[in-house]
């Protein structure tokens, strides 16, 4: 309720201030603009419920698109095998992340960031250091921007997609085992494991399901920006972070809410189109953000301490 007040509070204050900012035109680039962070925020919750965190699916969101644009461009795969790529390159990324964490014990931070390293290797690797470039929409194979980004009348399809994934995230977190446990491993992996689940398992099980978002995101990102820089995507893990814990979820674990991360992400697109509306440049869109994400920290902190549990 915190961040839907913040929320309404800052589409008001730009409305009256802001030039031109409640436009139809704004809007949509408002939502258009967070396609990739929402998909991204949307795994990592999952990964922050558990008390963990993952620092490389910026880079592997990018890597995957790096991949799917050179099985286009190079290996001649049609468009719907190169976008299936993207999905199966974040995802085994992902697996990879959840095998150094639950089985191989590996400190989250740690295990992420060598992995982000490594994604960010593959992209280089993988595309001779080219920029990888997918077909505009009026190409012949340029369907794919029609059916994610937007169609023909300017109508922005990936709304129906963010949509899609958003009550399939909301519905796994909170009505399947796995949101079931990876809230319960957040709050006490010991308490867990003893009452008899398999907590590496669940644990991995939660890393996969953040590759398969952040393959979503490299997708939607090759369909807004179509072309993709190897080596990029550095930077995309801490708005996603960011958007998390403003949105509620806690980075102690225990807790996670898919409606709050979704309220994060617009506070910060609303923060960075909002600011730019009333004259401020980007210096000032990352210093309020990070205002932003230490006055949530800070209230996570405060209701944790007060409560004198983690809530699940």
């Amino acid at each position: 309720m915190i961040a839907l007040c913040t929320l309404l509070v800052l589409f008001a204050f730009f409305s009256i201030f802001g030039k031109r900012f409640c436009t139809a035109d704004t809007m949509i680039n408002l939502v258009e603009s967070s396609y990739y962070i929402i998909c991204m925020a949307l795994g990592m919750t999952f990964i922050i419920a558990t008390g963990g965190i993952d620092l490389s699916i910026g880079t592997v969101g990018m890597c995957g698109a790096i991949v799917g644009g050179v099985a286009y461009n190079v290996w001649g795969f049609p468009m719907w095998a190169a976008l299936l790529m993207i999905i199966a390159t974040t995802t085994l990324f992902g697996a990879l992340n959840g095998f150094l964490v639950a089985y191989c014990k590996l400190p989250a931070f740690v295990a992420t960031m060598g992995v982000m390293m490594i994604s960010q290797g593959v992209g280089y690797i993988i595309s001779k250091v080219q920029t990888m470039r997918f077909p505009i929409i009026s190409e012949p194979d340029g369907w794919f921007k029609r059916v994610f980004f937007k169609s023909l009348n300017g109508f922005p399809m990936g709304i129906i997609y963010v949509v899609i994934l958003f009550l399939v995230a909301a519905f796994l977190l909170r009505y399947t085992k796995l949101g079931k446990y990876a809230c319960a491993i957040g709050s006490n992996k010991e308490a867990t494991r003893l009452s008899g689940v398999n907590t590496k398992r669940w644990e991995l099980s939660v890393y996969v399901v953040s590759g398969i978002f952040t393959g979503f995101a490299g997708l939607f990102y090759a369909a807004t920006y179509t072309s993709v820089l190897p080596g990029s995507g550095s930077g995309m893990e801490m708005q996603a972070v960011a958007a998390v814990v403003i949105g509620g979820t806690s980075l102690a674990g225990g807790f996670g809410t898919i409606v709050g991360t979704l309220i994060g992400v617009f506070i910060m697109n609303v923060l960075k189109n909002g600011l730019m509306t009333v004259g401020l440049q980007q210096q000032w869109q990352v210093f309020f953000t990070g205002i932003a994400v230490l006055l949530a920290v800070l209230l996570d902190i405060y209701k944790t301490s007060k409560d004198g549990r983690t809530k699940c």
